[in-house]
């Protein structure tokens, strides 16, 4: 399936991309919210300024993929790939990224406000000035994470958990 092919499906009300290949593919701009493309190969595709707000990336490879700038609020992207995606500006407000790994993405003036962060790979990421207020990030170790200039204001699970109100420290500060 080309470009033009699942945009014209997309706009015909079809919804259901799950498991598709669209490696390379160039999706700037385009509006996919409530889409689901859990399991897809987007690896390499140019996401930039797209709004996927409120679809499903479960299990999705982004690799290097380009979201600068893209709509990914409320979205579910629970074990996704995004190793060494540019998701500068992103916005990433109440999304699930549990499990996600996200080793050496860049997520400067990102914002993650209330985001599920549980679980995820972070290492050798970039978050300078990203919005991390009330984000959850039980069992995520922050070590070599570039945090200069966010926002932390009422991040859960240093010493809360995020659903039972349990005190615990999860995070993960040190260096390995």
């Amino acid at each position: 399936m080309n470009t033009q092919q699942l945009l014209h499906e997309y706009n015909q009300g079809y919804r259901d991309f799950s498991r598709i290949h669209l490696h390379r593919v160039n999706l700037s701009g385009a509006n996919l919210s409530g889409v689901d493309l859990s399991h897809a190969d987007l690896s390499s595709a140019d996401l930039s300024r797209a709004d996927l707000s409120r679809a499903n990336l479960t299990g999705a490879n982004l690799t290097n993929a380009d979201l600068k700038g893209a709509d990914l609020s409320g979205a579910t992207l629970s074990s996704v790939n995004l190793i060494g995606a540019d998701l500068r500006r992103a916005s990433l407000v109440g999304t699930d990224l549990g499990q996600a790994d996200l080793r050496t993405a860049d997520l400067e003036d990102a914002d993650l406000r209330g985001a599920n962060l549980r679980q995820v790979a972070l290492c050798g990421a970039t978050l300078r000035r990203a919005n991390l207020a009330s984000a959850c990030m039980d069992g995520t170790d922050i070590a070599g994470v570039d945090l200069e200039g966010a926002n932390l204001n009422l991040l859960r699970s240093f010493d809360q958990d995020c659903e039972t109100g349990t005190f615990h420290r999860w995070v993960t500060w040190g260096s390995h």
